[in-house]
């Protein structure tokens, strides 16, 4: 079960969750697709085994997707269509150097109106555009801790309607 420890004066600047199991991350991913809109980029953040891919899965699940969600570590991208929603999921893990994505001429996903999610996006800087939310997921002595944090309107936005589906006091609107 998630467990919001902390949304500051729920302006959705920043929040904060414990997720005790694996499925509690996808639970999370699945809350997330319901406050996502077109042309939002969200950095994912955390070492190797903090959930990245599980947690795309999960917002993939909440989008409707029933298929395979694999991590796009050797393919840099994986594009997804789904609830007449773009979504492509990259991880930069491998790059050895921030110009990579530049000679990978990934510019133009990030232009449009698809959704963004990024594993290991400080691997592109400073060529990757900013985030409108960074989840950033590490460990704790009972499961990983979540901490969002909006950068933008767009982001603040999908971070309150995310505090208020946690929360289930407001529910979130359907998928798009």
């Amino acid at each position: 079960m998630i467990e919001l420890i902390q949304a500051a004066d729920d302006n959705g600047e920043r929040l904060q969750a414990h997720l005790p199991a694996e499925e509690d991350t996808e639970a999370l991913g699945r809350t997330l697709a319901s406050t996502l809109r077109p042309g939002l980029q969200i950095w994912l953040q955390g070492n190797l085994g903090m959930g990245k891919t599980t947690l795309t899965r999960g917002v993939l699940r909440g989008l409707g997707y029933a298929g395979r969600v694999k991590s796009p570590t050797y393919t840099l991208i994986e594009p997804y269509v789904v609830s007449r929603l773009d979504l492509y999921h990259f991880d930069f893990y491998r790059f050895n150097s921030p110009e990579e994505y530049l000679d990978a001429g990934l510019d133009e996903y990030f232009a449009g109106q698809g959704v963004c999610l990024v594993e290991w996006p400080e691997k592109a800087v400073p060529y990757l555009p900013s985030p409108d939310l960074e989840v950033s997921l590490s460990p704790a002595a009972d499961g990983r801790i979540a901490v969002i944090r909006s950068n933008t309107e767009a982001g603040q936005t999908c971070a309150i309607e995310l505090v208020r589906a946690l929360r289930g006091t407001d529910p979130a609107p359907g998928p798009i």
